[in-house]
């Protein structure tokens, strides 16, 4: 309780002081150089009789960051101390607890030799082998502690090595995590001088005791993981090719959250990315198939030694992101896809092991002084993306499967869209957006029913001048089921470098139930100066998933005021 009052002390402390910006040039180069930032986001949830939300217990809640490194020569120290006080932002990680030092670093780095001990992150080729990173609103940081070494005998090789065990609230995981990647640069040493090409190998394990409650286990303490990527390129023409392969392991069962120890079975994952670029022109198009390739630090993680810790993505050692376009407007991301990597059987209708399927972006802009351009040119954009279950053969009793590599099976989700972005004059720009989705929600969320949306977005920006603006936006979703039609608006002003304010306000006018035919209005502001960035806004939180990139958390609904605070220093 002592370290806690003296953590807490210290922390509000200098949270204050990151308010006082420091001049780095004022402290000598011979002693180094002090670093860091401060982030801060609290809420305090109301009573919203309109929609039968009562405030919980602690309504007054945040999540506080500060980090600190000190920098000398090729030497760098850091910690980050975190508070979740009085508790963590609802539906959060429940290890999100109080006040406490969360991760802490030294690192030493010349030409050739790059050492950290402690906290570090680190990627391995797309991340769908090892990906450690950290996302504060997502709530999570799945940071490895332990060592890693990068060692680069030349500009054209960088070999990695590392072990650590995955960060979980302020603890360590059980599993121990041994890693080796390689990346070679081969383009220099074949003398090409219009294309390029490169290739990287990994591998990682993750060794954990088996639970000595199994009898005769029929799975390795070691789970091993590989990968291989190739990068090539020449001229306009772009492409990368990798895939990755999980060992046999026994089969985390979801609804239980238990092994299925007669289910033990490897996973893969395949990706090809190919794509054309050249100036007015671009074309994107990824494929990507994975099967069973949830991998974890620990076979079953828990949270508090009952719920499933996936439920925040917690302990969870790779990294496979939604390829689908990431919209900005409100409604454009109430029905948003997840990917579907692993195993999860829920009843004899819905059984899963992963997902095939892929998106292609075009891009093309018309040139000025054309009839389509105009005086400022037009910019089109097109994207199509459509994921799939596994073809196969499936069996909920005893779980059972076998998949075909070829093919699709049940279709989850596809999403394909078309954007026109045009400047009018030397002060206004507009853009137009149409959206059209199915969303089987069965089978990606549990819900009752899968949806056909079919969403409008108008744009407009005046530039008042170069630091001054006004922003509109209006935004309609028609929906055949689930929560059926929904409007909203949005006016965005930006007065100068300093002051910004905004107001929104969609309404789920459309819903069979009247009594949730309801607002979901927010309106606030934010104050910049130099590095550090202010903001305060009041309204309604609509429940659902929040997602960043594809990943995404599950957010109650709620209402109430929130005040974040950002800086750097």
């Amino acid at each position: 309780m002592q370290f806690k009052n003296i953590v807490l002390t210290a922390f509000l402390g200098c949270s204050v002081l990151t308010f006082a910006q420091v001049d780095s040039t004022e402290v000598k180069k011979d002693y180094g150089r002090v670093f860091g930032g401060f982030e801060s986001i609290s809420q305090w949830y109301l009573n919203d009789k309109g929609r039968g939300i009562i405030q919980p217990e602690d309504p007054l809640r945040s999540n506080s960051y500060l980090f600190l490194n000190y920098q000398i020569k090729g030497w760098t120290a850091g910690v980050q101390v975190e508070a979740y006080e009085k508790n963590a932002l609802l539906n959060y990680n429940p290890e999100f607890e109080g006040t406490n030092v969360a991760t802490y670093f030294i690192n030493y780095k010349t030409n050739k030799f790059d050492l950290t001990a402690g906290y570090f992150y680190e990627q391995f080729g797309s991340g769908m082998l090892l990906r450690a990173w950290e996302d504060r609103p997502l709530g999570i940081n799945t940071a490895l502690r332990g060592g890693r070494i990068i060692y680069r005998p030349s500009d054209n090789v960088r070999l990695t090595a590392l072990y650590g065990q995955q960060r979980t609230g302020f603890d360590v995981s059980n599993g121990g995590i041994y890693g080796f990647d390689s990346d070679f640069q081969l383009a220099q040493l074949l003398k090409l001088d219009k294309s390029d090409l490169s290739f990287g190998l990994s591998y990682v394990g993750r060794d954990e005791a088996i639970d000595l409650s199994i009898e005769n286990p029929n799975f390795d303490e070691i789970t091993h993981g590989i990968s291989g990527r190739v990068n090539y390129s020449i001229n306009s023409f772009y492409s990368n090719f990798e895939y990755n392969y999980k060992s046999k392991d026994a089969v985390l069962n979801r609804i239980s959250n238990t092994l299925d120890e007669d289910l033990i079975r490897d996973g893969n994952a395949v990706s090809l990315n190919l794509g054309y670029s050249k100036q007015g022109l671009g074309i994107d198009a990824t494929l990507r198939r994975t099967e069973n390739m949830t991998f974890l630090s620990e076979r079953v993680p828990t949270v508090s030694g009952e719920n499933t810790s996936l439920n925040f993505n917690d302990k969870v050692l790779n990294f496979t992101p939604a390829l689908t376009k990431q919209h900005h407007s409100n409604l454009a991301n109430i029905y948003v896809y997840q990917a579907q990597v692993g195993f999860d059987f829920k009843d004899p209708r819905i059984l899963k092991v992963g997902e095939t399927g892929g998106q292609i972006d075009i891009f093309y802009e018309f040139a000025k002084d054309t009839k389509i351009g105009g005086k400022y040119g037009t910019k089109v954009a097109l994207n199509m993306a459509s994921w799939y279950n596994l073809p196969g053969q499936y069996r909920l009793t005893p779980a059972d499967y076998e998949t075909n590599f070829f093919g699709v099976g049940t279709k989850y989700f596809s999403d394909y869209n078309l954007e026109v972005k045009k400047q009018l004059s030397e002060n206004w720009r507009t853009g137009f957006y149409y959206i059209n989705q199915y969303y089987n929600k069965p089978w990606v969320e549990d819900g009752s029913s899968d949806v056909r949306t079919n969403i409008v977005t108008a744009e407009a920006v005046y530039n008042f001048e170069s630091n001054k603006s006004i922003r509109f936006e209006a935004e309609h979703l028609w929906a055949d089921t689930d929560f059926k039609n929904w409007a909203g608006g949005t006016v965005e002003l930006n007065l100068n470098d300093k002051y910004s304010f905004y107001v929104w306000d969609i309404i789920n006018y459309g819903n069979d139930d009247t009594s949730k035919q309801k607002h979901y209005y927010n309106f606030g502001g934010a104050y910049r100066i130099n590095s550090t960035r202010i903001a305060m806004n009041y309204g309604r939180q609509r429940g659902g998933l929040v997602c960043v990139g594809g990943v995404c958390r599950f957010v109650p609904e709620s209402t109430g005021f929130t005040l974040s605070i950002n800086t750097a220093f």
